[in-house]
């Protein structure tokens, strides 16, 4: 039997991995209640595994992973189409949305601000 064309050996493997990761994720927030995305805690299921047990740099879920990044492009599509599609209520909030947006930008600038101030004490100037 012929191996399928543009299908590099162990790429299913490693797309299964994403996958059941993701999965374990859903079902935890689905069971516990948990206010986050399944696919967030997917991450951090998987974050935890690669830590537990670093694979080597040929590992499939690694190979499967570099292929997704080489696509990265691809997972934009639904967001824009999203965007599409509620233009005209984006268009009445617009307002709202760029006051919560500033807002929050510079709520983050002042924290990570204060935060590299607050670390950057315990060190010797250079």
């Amino acid at each position: 039997m012929r191996p399928v064309t543009g299908v590099r050996p162990g790429l299913i493997s490693g797309l299964t991995w994403l996958l059941v990761c993701q999965l374990a994720g859903e079902l935890v927030v689905r069971l516990l209640g948990l206010p986050v995305p399944g696919a967030v805690l997917g991450m951090v299921i998987l974050l935890a595994l690669l830590c537990w047990r670093r694979p080597p740099e040929t590992a499939s879920v690694l190979r499967a992973a570099d292929a997704l990044l080489r696509h990265l492009q691809l997972f934009f599509v639904p967001a824009g189409v999203g965007l599409i599609t509620f233009l005209a209520l984006l268009r009445e909030e617009a307002v709202p949305l760029l006051v919560a947006t500033l807002v929050s930008w510079f709520v983050a600038l002042a924290l990570v601000g204060g935060l590299v101030t607050l670390l950057g004490r315990g060190e010797p100037a250079r």
